[in-house]
């Protein structure tokens, strides 16, 4: 099959497409594809999530618009259908790949064990002819050294000649998975320019957003510098709240009026970075620079914001103490577990650092967590008789909560505020206020 007729079966939706992964980022671009008309195969290795897709019942809970219905639509029209059977892949025309690509907590470099499984996988069945779409995130250069070599071991092939191979980053955010999805401009690196066209003419049935066609480098490069300049800019908004409680000032009024000057964007501090891609994509920006090159700004943001649970946890204590408490022999609750408000997403999530400090100073603690199932339980049961109550995540219920009543549950009335969620008039006599990056 030429990449014409691959592209006149886009036109008609004829095509036969596989998803790779069913996570955050698969399942939600298997059923988009599906809606748009193409008998869609979404393949993953956890043989209870498929069973629960296949059920049309939507695993990914939280707050995501639209996601239950789609799933349930896609799956009642038989035109999504799920396995962990990768035999199934053999007469698809073109798959993508959304699986994890971790970074090593210690030398912060990619494993790619399971990339490299699952194209093994896809490259023993492929199709001649088929387009491979990796759209998890990758350090630049993985595509030609991890990528492309393993293919071309697995189906026996070689590049542009048997099978053809791209990167389209996706850009989804927990609680927008779909808006995101089908609104956002998407960076389409192909193989070859005319490969870039046919994966184009695939995403214009994904996304109403600008299609920009480039060599797969260049994508990867665009979609871990996005995110590394993400981090930089929470960095610095954490940096300067630190500074502000150093010195007695207020960094949310701070942040308020450097807005109003032209070009200025301060972004929110908080209590950490977490999620799949911010605290890793800068990771994976860096890996491979050779040359004698040394990065200082990136590798300082991400010591800057790993370090905000711990500073966090310096508020806890520092408060438990003033209050005359020792604070081995205290209890906190801790609000959210979650990495992002209103979802479910616990991937590198700061509040598993900040128990880790935690349990470094003695401090007993109960987690609620309204998304998190092992954490879903009565609020005022978590927080009665504690000596703190700490904000992690800014959901919408914690928003919402009484706070003079949680003041009034605690065995010593002290509130941590990690996310600037409280309201700045609440004064509640004797109780201890700590909201990060106010002095």
């Amino acid at each position: 099959m030429t990449l014409h007729e691959l592209t006149l079966k886009l036109e008609n939706r004829t095509a036969r497409l596989a998803v790779v992964g069913l996570g955050y980022v698969g399942l939600p671009v298997a059923c988009i594809i599906a809606r748009a008309g193409f008998q869609t195969i979404g393949i993953d290795i956890d043989q209870q999530r498929v069973r629960m897709i296949n059920t049309g019942e939507n695993p990914i809970k939280g707050i995501e618009p639209g996601m239950d219905d789609l799933v349930g639509g896609v799956v009642a029209s038989q035109k999504l259908v799920c396995t962990t059977d990768f035999s199934e892949l053999a007469d698809v025309d073109i798959l993508t790949v959304s699986v994890q690509t971790p970074v090593d907590d210690t030398d912060h470099y990619p494993r790619y064990t399971h990339l490299r499984s699952a194209l093994e996988s896809v490259g023993r069945v492929l199709k001649p002819g088929s387009i491979v779409i990796i759209e998890s995130t990758l350090a630049p250069g993985t595509m030609q050294r991890v990528v492309i070599p393993t293919l071309e071991s697995a189906t026996g092939g070689k590049l542009n000649v048997d099978f053809y191979v791209g990167h389209c980053p996706e850009r989804v955010m927990p609680g927008r998975l779909i808006q995101n999805l089908t609104t956002l401009d998407r960076v389409v690196g192909g193989s070859t320019p005319e490969v870039a066209d046919v994966m184009c003419a695939l995403y214009t049935h994904v996304t109403s957003g600008t299609l920009d066609p480039t060599d797969p480098l260049t994508a990867e490069l665009v979609k871990t510098t996005e995110n590394a300049y993400r981090d930089v800019q929470i960095a610095f908004a954490n940096e300067v709240a630190l500074i502000c409680e150093a010195v007695g000032g207020d960094v949310w009024k701070v942040r308020e009026l450097v807005n109003k000057s032209p070009g200025r964007n301060m972004l929110y501090p908080g209590a950490g970075v977490g999620g799949h891609c911010i605290p890793k994509d800068p990771w994976l920006l860096i890996a491979n620079v050779n040359d004698g090159f040394k990065p200082n700004v990136i590798p300082a943001a991400r010591q800057i914001n790993r370090n905000m649970p711990t500073h966090v946890a310096d508020l806890a204590e520092r408060a438990l103490r003033s209050a005359g408490k020792n604070p081995s022999q205290t209890t906190v609750a801790v609000l959210g577990y979650a990495y992002l408000e209103n979802s479910d997403d616990t991937r590198d999530t700061p509040t598993q650092s900040l128990i880790e400090q935690l349990d470094i100073r003695g401090i007993s603690y109960r987690i609620h967590d309204p998304f998190v199932e092992d954490y879903q339980k009565d609020l005022f049961d978590v927080i009665e008789g504690a000596d703190a109550v700490i904000v992690m995540v800014a959901h919408d219920a914690y928003r919402q909560t009484d706070w003079k009543a949680i003041l009034s549950r605690l065995s010593t009335p002290i509130l941590i505020d990690g996310r600037h969620i409280l309201p700045d008039d609440l004064h509640v006599p004797d109780a201890i206020i700590r909201v990060l990056g106010r002095g």
